[in-house]
């Protein structure tokens, strides 16, 4: 049981973790930050946006065909949540805006988001099926070894395809080679040919 409990502490610890970024936002410019997500996966983010008088922030979630799947104007904080539905490229943009007769200042912002395993709520899970905090653990570390078996057979998915398109482009560098080189033969070929009857010509040589 002590292995079990050591083992179930670990992936709580590794699911507990956030990806957590702070930065500052200068006034009238965008910041955008970008992240490769899997296709039917949970995503959730926290942020929180410093206070400056005058100056508004808007935030935008979108993905690389332009949907958007969270918008909000003058924020402070807030959650967004998200279920993603093809592997995209997801943004997360943050927009200043300060009026033209106002001297704006940068803005401390925070973003925190997680996807996955990581997003599920299994407290309140929990209380819904009514589990015991081990069953939960239990749940939670089974949808953990499922995520990390996906994420193996994207890779693997991944891994197949370079090695088709890297055997494509060998093949036909080899085509374009070979064509290069029997190019350059007959250019050669011509070429003495070519010499050779101007030669003849000028009876240089018989």
């Amino acid at each position: 049981m002590v292995g079990l409990g050591f083992v179930l502490s670990i992936a709580a610890a590794l699911l507990s973790a956030a990806d957590g970024i702070m930065f500052h936002l200068q006034p009238n410019t965008q910041k955008c930050l970008r992240e490769e997500i899997h296709k039917d996966v949970l995503v959730t983010g926290e942020y929180n946006v410093q206070e400056t008088p005058g100056q508004k922030v808007d935030i935008q979630v979108t993905d690389s065909k332009g949907h958007h799947l969270y918008m909000k104007e003058e924020i402070d904080s807030g959650k967004f949540i998200f279920n993603t539905e093809d592997y995209d490229v997801y943004e997360v943009c943050f927009i200043s805006r300060v009026p033209p007769t106002q001297r704006g200042i940068q803005q401390e912002i925070t973003l925190n988001t997680k996807h996955g395993v990581e997003a599920k709520s299994y407290e309140a899970l929990g209380e819904a099926a009514k589990l015991k905090p081990l069953e939960v653990e239990l749940q939670r570390l089974e949808d953990l070894s499922e995520s990390i078996v996906q994420d193996f057979s994207y890779m693997r998915q991944r891994e197949e395809e370079m090695r088709d398109t890297n055997e494509s482009t060998n093949s036909r560098v080899l085509y374009l080679s070979l064509f290069s080189l029997c190019c350059l033969i007959g250019l050669a070929t011509w070429q003495v040919l070519y010499l050779r009857k101007f030669f003849k010509a000028k009876k240089l040589i018989e």
